[in-house]
């Protein structure tokens, strides 16, 4: 199938914004520019003038594993019987049927990265997904996408009251090092006696993170939890990733330094316990200044996943830069994924992962019209229902 939007304002991430068409065919962008011509047979989608960007990405939700107004029943975000679940993974427990998902689109959002939570120590695997489909299999961009951790306050709280390691931040780098030190002494072995040695999906999890193939996602907050996982990052030579980074602009230098990502959010909350008392607006502008790769994220259900282009455009106020503000929520989270070469700006050969917005998405008052993922038309705002309408396919 092959069409072209044509008459938008067109809002490529990478290179020059310009007034006129994309074309896309067979779920892939195949040519846009103010001078390129539809095809031949294409049918058109009149924009009139509104614009045109790529899908946003959230790259740190619970969506589908933490459902909103179901209860125990729809929380599947962590398994806190084992303080290391390296093991577990979140493509287990999500239901693409979730409200949540719908109100991804709605906002403007084609990926997400569904991130086990923050109750042990090693929580377990990430999934990168579309937010369209039926079945989670169908809308995997990469599984798994990381191994997630947490430093801090989550694990103290959760193993303290079982009255059991960690219940200090001291045992909770203890329990990290410790499994880190098994899973090397396993690859090893395994390198050693390829034919003896038995699988074991933990060290397997965690060898993976060893070897560089997926990043550490440390969740973090205070300025020296960030130094903690900095730490044990160097000596174990994994790829490290910064989730949340309350206070990672106090150490803003230090952590450009690293060349270490940042996903900072949630910001639209209150300040909910201590780790958060010093989060601030003006962080990601303060860490973009600092040469930091930033993006935002809602931490889904915390802030609903819609407000992710309202958390951009409250960055930008507070002093980052647009383009910041726009890469923050596209390209910055596509290269933390790891698949920036499909989705994250308009370019040729990406997937069509493109959205139309009525305005400029960070004029609250802009919404999202249309939204295509992998070419297909997924959802449409009525503006005579006063709703948005779904094809989830």
């Amino acid at each position: 199938m092959t069409f072209a939007i044509v008459n938008a304002h067109v809002v490529p991430i990478e290179g020059e914004s310009f007034e006129g068409t994309v074309v896309i065919e067979d779920g892939k962008i195949s040519a846009l520019g103010p001078d390129v011509e539809v095809p031949p047979g294409a049918d058109t989608v009149d924009a009139q003038g509104q614009w045109v960007l790529p899908g946003f990405i959230d790259a740190h939700v619970h969506l589908g594993v933490w459902e909103e107004g179901e209860g125990w029943a729809g929380q599947d975000t962590n398994e806190t019987t084992n303080p290391v679940t390296a093991a577990v993974r979140a493509i287990d427990a999500i239901n693409p049927r979730e409200q949540g998902f719908n109100d991804a689109l709605a906002g403007g959002i084609t990926s997400v990265n569904v991130n086990p939570g923050s109750a042990n120590p090693i929580g377990g695997l990430a999934v990168a997904l579309k937010t369209s489909g039926r079945v989670v299999d169908d809308m995997v961009l990469r599984s798994p996408s990381g191994l997630k951790s947490a430093l801090g306050e989550n694990p103290k709280r959760v193993y303290g009251e079982q009255k059991r390691t960690p219940n200090t931040r001291l045992g909770v780098a203890l329990t990290l090092r410790e499994a880190f030190t098994k899973a090397r002494n396993y690859l090893a072995k395994k390198e050693a006696d390829p034919e003896s040695y038995e699988v074991d999906l933990v060290n397997e999890a965690l060898g993976s993170v060893l070897n560089r193939e997926i990043p550490w996602r440390q969740h973090c907050h205070r300025a020296d939890d960030i130094a903690t996982a900095m730490r044990i990052a160097e000596e174990f030579g994994y790829q490290l990733v910064l989730d949340h980074g309350t206070e990672s602009y106090l150490v803003a230098d230090k952590v450009a330094a690293a060349g270490i990502p940042v996903l900072y959010g949630p910001m639209i909350v209150s300040r909910s316990k201590v780790e958060v008392r010093d989060r601030s607006p003006r962080a990601p502008g303060i860490l973009e200044a600092a040469g930091v790769e930033v993006s935002i994220i809602t931490d889904h259900p915390v802030v609903p996943i819609e407000f992710l282009v309202t958390q951009a455009a409250l960055a930008m106020k507070e002093g980052m830069t647009r383009q910041g503000a726009l890469r923050a929520i596209t390209m910055n989270p596509a290269k933390v994924l790891g698949v920036d070469d499909r989705i994250g700006s308009l370019a040729p050969g990406k997937d069509a992962d493109v959205v139309l917005w009525s305005g400029d998405p960070f004029d609250f008052a802009s919404r999202a019209t249309q939204v295509w993922v992998n070419g297909e038309e997924v959802y449409t705002y009525d503006s005579a229902l006063g709703e948005g309408v779904f094809d989830k396919r």
